[in-house]
Formats: structure tokens, C-alpha cells, sequence
């Protein structure tokens, strides 16, 4: 086995998923070509030397349907014998699609993949697909697959988090996002031009620097409806030693809905001397778990101690660590059950403030966590996110 190099990773600012959101006239295809682009000017990158492109994509309906990492790179005018693999596991395909890369690479199948993921959520709405397994009640209750907020109010419901913990997560992220921001603290995005607003995005679009606790707590909690019309029901049914479900989840301390797309360039050692580039991280391992799926949300956090059980590492060991905020008790969870301490983790804010594009979203962070660990000149991180159905994918890289 080769070892597995991380030469770049991009992306774009995320926008609003909504109809006057920064990105919403373009389409899935346009933001992937930009950064097809990109990577080629930044690392002097010659597509032939590509293989494959690998991406993560959740809704894979109108625009984003027909192999969209296929079909992208052909619009981006990138040679015909690059191949394309579009996967699904949820709000975890992003990081999927970097550990399938970083397989066929360590195995000497190929020598540089393209791999990250897209979501355009204002374009192609989540569920857009009408998939049975969440429109029809009950087929989807005989599956156990529920809404994730209904599994984030079971977990916070598991681990004790009040809706004022919640809220206090929530304000934190939309600090530490807006105060990375104002730093420049992701030089990962590449700025995208959006001629139909006469405008060029350079900044995540999410971010909601005014939330004050006092805002937070004026909100409804939005899963407490749904939890009436039998999920409670469904949900204490397998947890018996639990009274009630606290529906402590609102707009304000879920995951934002955004737009936006990410990519990193992988390849073995012998591609920097191609492109004359040194890489700037190398994937260590990386691991995928299924956990409760009454939970929905709880695979982060078994994709992560799958990946720390298997390298013999605990949290002292690793400097950084981005995982999907993927509501509010999600990270209260991440801390109980991995020891994390709130100085290591989402340092920069997370989903909540900066939005999560569902495909995307685990490349993105991937960014993230490399730009971080290069800023504080720290060696070792994890970034993990978890999918419906209690899926988590999760991968470890040290800079080189």
C-alpha cells in the first residue's frame, strides 16, 4: 500500500439555500467547474493526469441527477477519460468520497483522484427526490428512519442537553464563525462569480453574527409536531428506560441549509513530482460506522472512536478536531463520549453557523480542519460527520 497525499483542497463560499441567496442562479455544474478551474491554476494541475472525480451528493434529482461528477467534469471541458462516481451516504458522502479516492490510491489503482462533493439546496431541495424512506410514514417507521431533528431531540433527550445548552452551542458557533471570518481564516474558499447578481461570492453567506441567546430562545422548537404524530412514541419504544423526549431543537441551533462545493486533489508521492508540488497532508486512515438509527445523527461519533480505537489514539493525541454540528446536542454527545475538550473542536465554528451543503459538507470540513492545522501549525486531525439512518463517516490526516 501507498501512502495517500492531500495537494490542495478547495471550495466554494457557501450560500443561502434560497431563491435570493449569493450562489442560487448557478447551477451545480457551474460551481464544480469553477473549481475544476481553480485546482488546475493553483497546483498547475494537468486534468489528463486525473483519473477519476469523486464526489459526494445527497438529492440526486434534476440538476444533480445523471452521475453529476461524470457529467461535471465533461462541462468543465476536462478530458473524456476522466471517470466519475457520484456516492450517497447521507450528509457524510463528502468525506465517502475522499476515503473511496484515498483506497484506490493507497492500492496503486491510480495515481491522482479528484474527490469532494456539491449540494445546491436552493436548486434542488433536500427530499427533492421524494424518496419513500422519508415521505411515506410507514414504511419509513417499519425502517426506523426518521427526521434528524427527531433524532437530535432524542440524543439531547439521551444526554441531558437543555434547550439553554443547545442555544449556548449555537451562539459559540455563530461567534467562532463570524470571528474566523473576519480573520480570514478560510483561505480555502475560491471566490465565485455570480454574473446574474452582478456580484463575486467571497464569503460564507450563512453566518448570523447578530444571535444573541436572547433571539435563540425565542424560537419554537420544530420537531415537537412531528414527535406527537407518533415518533415519540417510536422512539421511546426502543429507549425504555427514558420518560419523555425534550424537543429542545429549533432554526436556531440546527444546521443551516446552504449551498456550496468542495474538492480536494489526492494523489501518491509520485504526483507531486508530476505537477512539482508538495503535498500538504497525508490521509492516515479512515473509517465508516453505523450507529442507532433511531438516534439518526449518532454515527459521527462512532465513525470517530471506530478510526481512535483501531490507530490507538484518544483525544490528547489528536490537535484538532471538525465534526458535523449536525444540531446542537450532537456536539454535547461528541464531547461526552469522545472526552473532546471545546478548544479542539470546531474551533471556527460549525454547520450551524456556516451551513451545510449535504453532499459537500464533509469536504468542506475537511478544508477546514488543513487550513487550521497549517494556521496553528498543529500535525494531527479528524473531521467526521454523520448521516441519516445513524451513518458517520470519519478520517484522520496529519500535515507532511
Amino acid at each position: 500500500m501507498q501512502d495517500v497525499y492531500i495537494y490542495d483542497a478547495i471550495r466554494t463560499p457557501r450560500g443561502r439555500a434560497r431563491a435570493d441567496g449569493a450562489l442560487h442562479e448557478l447551477r451545480p455544474h457551474d460551481l464544480l467547474k469553477h473549481l475544476f478551474h481553480a485546482l488546475e491554476q493553483r497546483t498547475w494541475l494537468d486534468p489528463a493526469l486525473v483519473s477519476e472525480v469523486i464526489l459526494g451528493c445527497v438529492t440526486q434529482h434534476g440538476e444533480q441527477a445523471g452521475n453529476i461528477a461524470k457529467t461535471s467534469t465533461l462541462y468543465a471541458g476536462w478530458p473524456s477519460s476522466t471517470g466519475g462516481l457520484t456516492v450517497n451516504r447521507f450528509c457524510s458522502s463528502g468525506i465517502d468520497a475522499i476515503a473511496i479516492g484515498a483506497l484506490k490510491i493507497a492500492a496503486a489503482q491510480e495515481q491522482a483522484i479528484v474527490a469532494g462533493g456539491v449540494e445546491m439546496m436552493s436548486r434542488v431541495p433536500m427530499l427533492a427526490d421524494q424518496a419513500t424512506a422519508f415521505v411515506d410514514p410507514a414504511f419509513a417507521a417499519e425502517c426506523r428512519m426518521l427526521a434528524m431533528g427527531s433524532g437530535a431531540d432524542l440524543i439531547a433527550s439521551l444526554c441531558g442537553v437543555s434547550r439553554e445548552q443547545a442555544d449556548a452551542i449555537a451562539l459559540q458557533s455563530q461567534q467562532r464563525a463570524d470571528q474566523a471570518r473576519r480573520a480570514g481564516y478560510f483561505s480555502s474558499i475560491v471566490p465565485v462569480p455570480n454574473p446574474s447578481k452582478g456580484l463575486t461570492v467571497t464569503e460564507d453567506e450563512c453566518i448570523r453574527a447578530d444571535t444573541t441567546l436572547e433571539s435563540l430562545a425565542k424560537m419554537s422548537p420544530a420537531f415537537a409536531d412531528i414527535g406527537s404524530k407518533g415518533v415519540d412514541s417510536l422512539q421511546l419504544a426502543g429507549n425504555p428506560g427514558l420518560a419523555e423526549i425534550r424537543h429542545i431543537h429549533t432554526a436556531g441551533n440546527s444546521p443551516a441549509m446552504a449551498d456550496g462545493a468542495a474538492l480536494l486533489l489526492l494523489g501518491n508521492e509520485a504526483l507531486g513530482k508530476e505537477i512539482n508540488a508538495r503535498p500538504r497532508a497525508r490521509i492516515v486512515d479512515a473509517a465508516s460506522a453505523s450507529d442507532d438509527p433511531l438516534q439518526v445523527l449518532s454515527g459521527c461519533v462512532a465513525a470517530t472512536r471506530k478510526l481512535m480505537a483501531r490507530r490507538e489514539l484518544d483525544a490528547d493525541a489528536i490537535d484538532l478536531f471538525e465534526l458535523h454540528e449536525a444540531f446542537a446536542a450532537t456536539v454535547v454527545k461528541c464531547q461526552q463520549d469522545l472526552g473532546i475538550s471545546m478548544d479542539k473542536l470546531n474551533v471556527n465554528g460549525g454547520v450551524i453557523a456556516l451551513g451545510h451543503p449535504m453532499g459537500a459538507t464533509g469536504a468542506v470540513m475537511t478544508g477546514t480542519l488543513l487550513d487550521e492545522l497549517e494556521r496553528r501549525r498543529k500535525k494531527r486531525g479528524i473531521v467526521a460527520a454523520s448521516g441519516a439512518a445513524g451513518a458517520g463517516s470519519a478520517l484522520l490526516i496529519e500535515l507532511v
